[in-house]
């Protein structure tokens, strides 16, 4: 048997596509038609995978946001009906239109039967925890939704005089803010009914948990509250964070259960993605059971519908 076929079919939590419609010159890169896309899927041995937008495409079409959304989730859709087996995705959102969202989030998850929603970490300069964005959390509450919460681009402002591509510290610590007003504004204790997967292994949050939960009692965050447990009930996915220095430090924060596998495709591909699965399958913290979860079982219980399509791991996709 060779290594290939003794490798576990991944489920992939952090996988991009953009409509046609909406794959203009902003895109870094020439983007993979469906069946490109699938392709690809298959030489880094992902049986299915949970699509969402790009922030460019909000970033793009600021100002008719509602008509992106509408056409990038039934974009989605149409993918998913194609291929039911292969591919789930997470809607986009027309925030910061919250009358929008809601009309929204109706159709997605009712009409189209999308798999759960995409967020971005801030918003017009506005994190996720704003009270603003309430009724849209009160409703993903209730409806116990799967929410993706993927950094926006953003770069270092002007006056720090960091060139540095934004991907090294902007997304990561975007993301981190993100989070952290969650917490602030007590967002992650009032709906704990929403199933939150953060990217990257949640920027910085594994490294920082300590200092965060030191706004438990601080004068200036009075009603913060269980910080640790909101942070541990999150799912963490591991795009573009398999090194052993990121891993370690998820790992004394987050149960096993709650990591998940993502690849960042199409955006990360070819050698930078080969390194990241590279580290991902030399590194020693996870035995075969709990490296078998993160890479399938965890995503599983949050997207039940792909157990069947899962299969026969042995057996390449059709």
């Amino acid at each position: 048997m060779s290594r290939d076929s003794e490798k576990n079919w991944r489920i992939d939590v952090h996988h991009h596509v953009v409509s046609p419609r909406y794959a203009d010159d902003s895109m870094p890169i020439k983007l993979p038609d469906t069946e490109a896309q699938l392709r690809s899927m298959d030489s880094w041995h992902i049986r299915a995978a949970i699509t969402s937008l790009t922030p460019r495409v909000v970033l793009q079409n600021i100002n008719r946001l509602r008509e992106v959304a509408r056409d990038c989730n039934e974009f989605q859709a149409r993918m998913a009906q194609d291929h039911p087996a292969r591919l789930g995705s997470f809607a986009l959102l027309p925030l910061p239109d919250v009358d929008g969202a809601l009309e929204e989030i109706s159709y997605a998850l009712d009409v189209l039967r999308l798999d759960g929603v995409g967020l971005f970490s801030s918003v017009n300069d506005r994190y996720l925890g704003d009270p603003s964005f309430d009724p849209v959390f009160d409703e993903l509450n209730r409806r116990e939704a799967v929410v993706f919460i993927h950094p926006t681009h953003c770069e270092a402002p002007e006056h720090t005089r960091l060139p540095a591509p934004p991907f090294v510290v902007e997304y990561v610590f975007d993301t981190t803010r993100a989070i952290v007003n969650l917490v602030f504004t007590g967002t992650l204790v009032r709906c704990p009914n929403i199933r939150f997967i953060v990217a990257h292994g949640g920027g910085t949050v594994p490294f920082l948990a300590q200092r965060i939960a030191m706004m438990e009692g601080h004068r200036g965050a009075k009603n913060v509250t269980g910080v640790f447990p909101a942070l541990r009930a999150l799912y963490y996915e591991i795009a573009s964070t398999t090194s052993a220095f990121a891993l370690r430090s998820l790992q004394e924060l987050a149960d096993p259960a709650n990591i998940l596998w993502g690849s960042d495709l199409p955006f990360v591909y070819g050698a930078r993605l080969q390194e990241e699965v590279d580290h991902w399958e030399q590194y020693d913290g996870f035995d075969a059971a709990s490296r078998l979860a993160v890479e399938q079982q965890n995503a599983l219980r949050l997207f039940p519908r792909f157990s069947q399509a899962v299969g026969d791991l042995g057996t390449r996709p059709q």
